[in-house]
């Protein structure tokens, strides 16, 4: 996500969070309905609804979380009437954030931006491309996943994977698996992909869905044609970055992806063992 659409983001937040006498900050679910990206009401309630049973799972009491209130408001003749809304403090629209559609960018946003007690715009920042970072090892675990699964199904050898991966890490990075493994001090045991940037395991991804496509669309049957496709789609992703100045192999180690997943895990416990409540 980049930082002009983050920044975007948090000053609408922003402008529409309030505060109680007691100075306990809030959001009305109707502000958040439309910040989150929801046209109709009645399919934000049902996210509402999924929000408040998670918000008991925790054993906070949702009426500290969830206030039904009434308001007014104008219409386009300039009479008035009465709608209703809910008051939501931070941790509740934290939980909506949670329980919302995951494809919408407003949704990504706001699970981090929510999850977080501080207003600094870098840590937000920082904490959504933790969050991606997080996203795009999963995404690859998933894709490693079928191709592993697929490459047993067309060969009938579950070693012929391993092969196959060295071979395209070895076209993507002009380096053995290994040797990306030593440049990066990346422990013994560990995958490669755990201490990548997120741009090299996008990569990583997107040439293992090409190959997974095409061994399925071009019936590849053995090791040599699926290691042969694995090889091509690497190369071609590694053109791409080359031509717009990113050489995979030469970026810096990121963070233990398990240590990071650790941190955003109990960054978010910690959220609702004692939250802002309303009452």
């Amino acid at each position: 996500m980049k930082s002009d659409i983050i920044k975007s983001l948090s000053n609408n937040f922003e402008d529409h969070s309030q505060t109680t006498e007691n100075g306990i900050e809030f959001w009305f679910a109707r502000d958040i309905q439309h910040l989150l990206g929801y046209s109709e009401w009645r399919n934000f309630q049902k996210v509402i609804t999924k929000a408040k049973i998670s918000c008991e799972a925790t054993g906070n009491d949702i009426l500290d979380h969830f206030v039904d209130v009434n308001k007014m408001v104008q219409l386009g003749s300039g009479s008035e009437r009465e709608i209703d809304d809910i008051m939501l403090t931070r941790y509740a629209c934290y939980l909506i954030a949670q329980n919302g559609d995951p494809k919408k960018e407003q949704i990504a946003f706001a699970q981090n931006y929510f999850a977080i007690q501080t207003r600094k715009f870098e840590e937000i920042e920082k904490r959504i491309k933790d969050w991606e970072r997080l996203q795009a090892r999963q995404k690859l675990t998933l894709s490693e996943k079928e191709l592993s699964e697929l490459i047993y199904e067309q060969t009938g050898n579950d070693k012929n994977f391993g092969l196959i991966r060295s071979k395209g890490d070895q076209a993507l990075f002009g380096k053995t698996t290994q040797q990306m493994k030593n440049k990066l001090n990346v422990p013994k045991g560990r995958a490669l992909a755990d201490f990548l940037p997120t741009i090299t395991i996008k990569a990583k991804d997107f040439a293992t869905e090409i190959t997974v496509f095409n061994t399925k669309d071009k019936n590849l049957k053995n090791e040599r044609q699926i290691s042969t496709e694995h090889i091509t789609n690497n190369r071609s992703v590694r053109k791409i970055l080359l031509s717009r100045g990113i050489k995979p192999e030469e970026l810096p180690a990121e963070e233990d992806i398990k240590k990071l997943e650790r941190r955003v895990i109990s960054e978010s416990k910690k959220l609702g063992k004692n939250p802002d409540k309303l009452k």
